[in-house]
């Protein structure tokens, strides 16, 4: 099975004037095999969102490949950049992120699908369904994100993702603000999700309690390498790297 994802030798090299250069990513590679929910997963600092804003050409890596779906993306910008975004979305930390404050949560759904062709009606329309598919009622299309709570603009966000059909969605830390059993809400509309329109997840944590029960493969970075990885009860019941065991000590 070819990878949807794939990431070869990845490294990020920060320069400053004045000041000696920082490594955030040191030869980083990994797969992300289609349908699969694979973790990143460290503490702050550790490079995982480096990754991902290399993953999304947010940030020009330094070295190293990034191939989504069959096709090199690492030095892709512009323009071109929308056909690598109609395959890659991104759903972020801070729910209110995803959304400008002056449009309603429909506008922000309906307007990737506006972007790619569809009628403004037609969009709207859709944008309604996808919210319905998230959890949310047709009144929350109306609705702005300062009228709503953190887990149900996250619900929309999540709409938003998938409203071009992505094949792979990233979450950079997305339930990390929301309380306990928000979480577990948002996490399983995640696993309904996958299964309905056939996704693979990057899932980016600080936490690996979380996703212990939601991941089939989890990657530990520290000091900008992966230095462990395998299946999640694996990695918590038998780390290898005395940096993993501290960091399952401190959840679990």
């Amino acid at each position: 099975m070819e990878p949807i994802l794939k990431v070869e030798h990845l490294t990020k090299i920060f320069h400053s004037k004045g000041r000696e250069d920082y490594t955030a990513v040191d030869d980083v590679s990994f797969s992300l095999l289609p349908g699969e929910k694979l973790a990143i997963i460290g503490e702050s600092g550790s490079g995982k969102t480096t990754v991902v804003n290399m993953i999304t050409r947010l940030l020009d890596a330094t070295a190293g490949t990034i191939v989504l779906d069959g096709q090199e993306i690492t030095e892709i910008k512009g323009r071109k950049l929308k056909e690598v975004y109609r395959k890659m979305q991104m759903v972020f930390q801070i729910p209110t992120d995803s959304f400008d404050p002056r449009c309603t949560l429909g506008d922000g759904v309906a307007e990737s699908l506006v972007n790619h062709g569809m009628s403004k009606k037609g969009a709207m329309k859709e944008a309604v369904r996808l919210l319905g598919l998230c959890g949310l009622s047709e009144e929350f299309a109306k609705r702005y994100p300062h009228e709503v709570s953190g887990g149900q603009c996250q619900r929309a966000a999540i709409a938003r993702a998938i409203a071009i059909k992505p094949k792979v969605l990233i979450l950079d830390e997305a339930t990390s603000a929301l309380d306990v059993t928000v979480q577990e809400d948002i996490l399983n509309l995640l696993t309904e999700l996958k299964e309905e329109m056939d996704m693979s997840y990057l899932f980016i944590c600080h936490d690996i309690a979380l996703v212990q029960n939601f991941c089939d493969r989890v990657l530990v970075m520290y000091h900008g390498k992966i230095v462990e990885e395998g299946i999640p009860d694996e990695v918590i019941q038998h780390p290898k790297q005395a940096y993993t065991k501290n960091l399952i000590d401190s959840v679990l």
